[in-house]
């Protein structure tokens, strides 16, 4: 029976430790994140960090916690505007956008019908 609440306290203690480990590397990522806190106080937040683990994070949380998720916020805002530029980007236009400006092209004379048959053959293909 001793052996039993012995894993239990580890199991325990485990979650404990690994759930610190998650909020201690958010703390992190957030401190390097924010660009209106000077060097300096991301030091002091470091050191405390390594001192006085729990209570500084505990603390960090209560003080800047509306700013973490602002921050966070902001982040996956400009990831998704980035990943979006991107696609648009690696997709280019569609092919019923590809004749349109080719047909537009043919229309004003800057391209003949052969060349408007091979951009829109293209386009199709």
């Amino acid at each position: 029976m001793e052996n039993f609440w012995s894993i239990i306290w580890i199991v325990i203690w485990s979650f404990v430790f690994v759930a610190y480990l998650f909020v201690l590397f958010y703390i992190l990522t957030d401190l390097f994140r924010d660009h209106q806190l000077s060097g300096w106080f991301k030091a002091l937040w470091i050191i405390f960090l390594i001192f006085a683990p729990y209570l500084t994070a505990l603390i960090y949380v209560i003080a800047r916690g509306k700013g973490m998720a602002e921050r966070q916020q902001a982040y996956i805002r400009d990831t998704k505007t980035q990943t979006d530029a991107y696609i648009r980007d690696v997709a280019g236009k569609s092919p019923a956008e590809s004749i349109a400006d080719a047909k537009a092209l043919l229309d004003s004379g800057t391209i003949t019908q052969q060349e408007f048959d091979r951009l829109k053959a293209k386009a199709l293909a």
